[in-house]
């Protein structure tokens, strides 16, 4: 647990000093903004309520999932469970398609930036590409890993007898009962797996949408934001807590997940803040920079969402023995998806 901390730590650090240097440009381009709506000192208050509200609205989108266990009719075994992840995902998937490849592909192709390469060549595409790829190897080779610890007799955090019981060193009681507590572990090992990297990419794209609202100056664009952004983070936490509830982590792990989900929006939020005298969100190394980090957050996303959230419910046990469950959770597919679609006009 601790050496995940720290790799989180370290992320948070890379990227505050990342965005330090890509932020410093002073390098002005293209038209400014309407100078009726530019007015730092109403900008203010208005980020410091963005900064508590989000911070709010996230802690209770990821927290949600975590307290289901004592209600039950939304336990994780339970079909409602199953559709409200489906929404979720939907969500996720809304978010990399209608949010942040858009940005990217808007950014990566300003007249700010040079005809050559930036116009020649869809760099958008091509990173989020290369990160959907980079991510299905990681996704395959963290499962590997872990599958290999496993089978050493070494099991990841563990939680509860049934847990203990998966790495009793192939140990079973009955063959039956024995073949079950594999099959429940090698899922585990994918619940853990798709847990971390879910976050990872949230984690950048959190800090960047942050990073943006709180160095924007902008009143007639940062009130409307601030209420599209908590929707989209508290169903954002949803779908990030369903997979640390399914990941059966220890309670530290969990409060540990679910804190850095909460605080990296208003983390970038302050960042931006701290930063908005020298911020020039047209000036080329900003542009470069964020639509990059952007395009890779996208295919991040989109991944994620496709294959290790919906494609496995789709065709899992549960969903493939249901035709009535699985209209259901296409319905909550496209809710989410159509959400966040229409959140896209003002976030």
């Amino acid at each position: 647990m601790a050496s995940n901390l720290l790799k989180i730590i370290c992320i948070f650090f890379l990227i505050s000093m990342f965005s330090v240097q890509v932020l410093s440009v002073v390098e002005e381009c293209g038209e400014e903004e309407d100078d009726s709506c530019i007015d730092k000192k109403k900008a203010l208050p208005l980020k410091i309520i963005a900064i508590v509200s989000i911070l709010v609205t996230s802690m209770i989108g990821v927290s949600l999932p975590l307290v289901t266990r004592s209600i039950p009719a939304l336990s994780p075994e339970g079909n409602l469970f199953v559709i409200v992840k489906c929404f979720a995902g939907g969500i996720i998937l809304g978010t990399g398609f209608m949010h942040v490849l858009p940005d990217s592909f808007d950014m990566l192709s300003s007249s700010c930036l040079k005809e050559n390469p930036w116009h020649k060549f869809p760099f958008t595409g091509f990173v989020a590409m290369l990160s959907a790829i980079i991510t299905l190897m990681v996704d395959s080779m963290a499962t590997s890993i872990y599958t290999k610890k496993n089978r050493n007799g070494v099991l990841p955090e563990s939680q509860g007898d049934q847990e203990m019981a998966v790495v009793n060193n192939g140990h079973s009681h009955g063959h039956h009962h024995g073949f079950k507590l594999d099959v429940d572990g090698s899922q585990l090992l994918r619940y853990r797996v798709i847990a971390m990297v879910l976050e990872l990419g949230i984690i950048v794209h959190s800090v960047v949408i942050g990073l943006s609202l709180g160095a924007s100056n902008n009143t007639c664009t940062i009130k409307g934001l601030v209420a599209a952004l908590c929707f989209h983070q508290m169903f954002e936490g949803m779908g990030l807590g369903g997979c640390i509830l399914q990941a059966e982590y220890k309670l530290m792990k969990k409060a540990i997940m679910a804190f850095f989900f909460s605080v990296t929006t208003p983390f970038g939020i302050a960042l931006g803040l701290a930063l908005s005298t020298t911020y020039k969100e047209n000036s080329p190394r900003a542009l470069i920079t964020v639509g990059l980090l952007n395009a890779s957050s996208a295919g991040l996303l989109v991944y994620m969402a496709l294959v290790d959230l919906l494609a496995s419910d789709f065709m899992g046990k549960k969903l493939q023995g249901s035709i009535k469950l699985q209209i259901k959770s296409y319905v909550a597919v496209l809710l989410g998806a159509g959400g966040m679609s229409l959140m896209a006009k003002w976030a």
